[in-house]
């Protein structure tokens, strides 16, 4: 078993190193001497530095299962596939044309078709309705993709004519488009709306938007987010004459720090992501003082919005376009799950010595400071900052989504204030 790993680098796709082995079990990636040889080669990942040996399983695995769909669009994927869903390379391959970031994995006997097939407004709603089994559909019938857990699929967005796209074969996506869920009520219009307050608490998100696919249904919606790992430049090319967005590569905290997904979550006695991840920015980030700030901001956010989700796979770092520098990537994944009775009211990163929402005070921000290498000044400013202006930035927002016919996003809102009222004591 061998396998080729490419990267995008300046719009131009670059073999950095093979993953070999016999099976998922003992695979192992190492960088071809031809990439380290290259002037100014740098790693696709922050766990996987540059070396001429090649990388244990655990530490290969970390990384490229960290690019694969999770839960059950995985199990469906690898279904469909006839693959074992714990053999990640063999899915990863079936799905390596277009990952998160500018990762592609491959054969040298592949040769892609690439283009753009149009989506009609009967596709989109299949695709609200039925929800992940279609996604996962999608994703095996376009060879991409997406980490995470949700149902979402990758698609072309033609935002002159409004119309919508699947890409085959190498052709990049420029949205990712998230169904609603069967079991949490009006997640699209929270997502939605949690984006928005967070965009006016001053936090980096990707433009995003409502789909609607039926009228006065608030289920059969679903969101699309503008992919910031994707750009459209004057040197565009095309492809169905359509505009190729180049690829931008990414990575999350739990692949950077070399953490399997699987651990994603605080818990069992692991402790300390929240100064590891300050730590990396510190040492990484092109600009590390103002990324520490807004990783900080998003973390205080995700308290007071009541967001008990927010892992360290819902934190990445973007690349520029030549791979040599990174910063901390837009925010994303923000919802306030405690509007739902099913969710965990434990804390995904600890703050301070607080593992559940319920416990954590200002004196929780304070420990916070001290873990994370700022000063108590500075992190209460801007927990003060925050909480300030939260509450007439989730009404503004509803107010502007009801206005634009989501009126179910009020009584969302509403939701939201009552429960984070009710769970945030500090």
């Amino acid at each position: 078993m061998e396998y080729i790993v490419s990267i995008e680098i300046n719009r131009k796709q670059h073999e950095i190193g093979t993953i070999s082995g016999n099976s998922f079990d003992d695979a192992r990636f190492a960088y071809a001497d031809s990439y380290l040889n290259m002037q100014g080669c740098e790693p696709v990942s922050l766990g996987l530095p540059l070396r001429r040996e090649p990388f244990s399983p655990a530490e290969t695995r970390c990384f490229f299962e960290g690019l694969l769909p999770e839960g059950f669009t995985r199990r469906t994927i690898a279904s469909r596939m006839h693959f074992d869903e714990n053999d990640y390379i063999s899915i990863l391959h079936g799905l390596g044309q277009e990952c998160i970031g500018a990762i592609r994995v491959y054969t040298l006997q592949e040769k892609p078709e690439s283009g753009y097939e149009k989506i009609n407004d009967i596709q989109l709603r299949e695709l609200a309705s039925e929800g992940a089994s279609v996604s996962a559909n999608i994703i095996v019938k376009s060879h991409l993709s997406l980490a995470g857990a949700s149902g979402k699929v990758g698609l072309y967005f033609d935002e002159k004519n409004g119309e919508w796209y699947l890409p085959h074969g190498l052709a990049p996506s420029t949205h990712i488009v998230k169904q609603s869920h069967v079991r949490l009520d009006s997640i699209v219009i929270n997502e939605q709306l949690c984006l928005m307050t967070a965009s006016k608490c001053g936090i980096e998100t990707p433009d995003s938007f409502i789909i609607s696919t039926s009228s006065n249904d608030y289920e059969n919606v679903l969101l699309a987010l503008n992919r910031y790992d994707r750009i459209v430049t004057g040197q565009s090319e095309t492809i169905d004459g359509l505009s190729v967005p180049a690829r931008l590569h990414q990575e999350d905290f739990a692949q950077a720090m070399g953490i399997n997904a699987v651990n994603k979550y605080e818990a069992d006695g692991r402790r300390g992501y929240a100064g590891k991840m300050f730590d990396l920015l510190r040492k990484h980030s092109a600009s590390p003082i103002d990324d520490q700030i807004k990783l900080l901001d998003r973390m205080i956010f995700n308290c007071v919005l009541g967001n008990t989700d927010s892992h360290i796979k819902n934190y990445s770092l973007l690349y520029n376009e030549k791979l040599s520098t990174m910063r901390l990537a837009p925010a994303y994944d923000m919802i306030c799950t405690l509007v739902y009775e099913s969710s965990t009211h434990d804390m995904s990163i600890s703050i301070g010595n607080a593992t559940t929402i319920d416990e954590i005070t200002r004196d929780s921000f304070k420990m916070l400071a001290e873990d994370i290498g700022i000063t108590e000044k500075v992190v209460l400013e801007r927990y003060d900052k925050i909480c300030t202006c939260f509450e007439s930035a989730l009404f503004e927002s509803a107010h502007e989504l009801s206005d634009m016919g989501f009126t179910k996003a009020k009584t969302i809102a509403e939701r939201i204030h009552k429960s984070v009222k009710k769970n945030r004591p500090f």
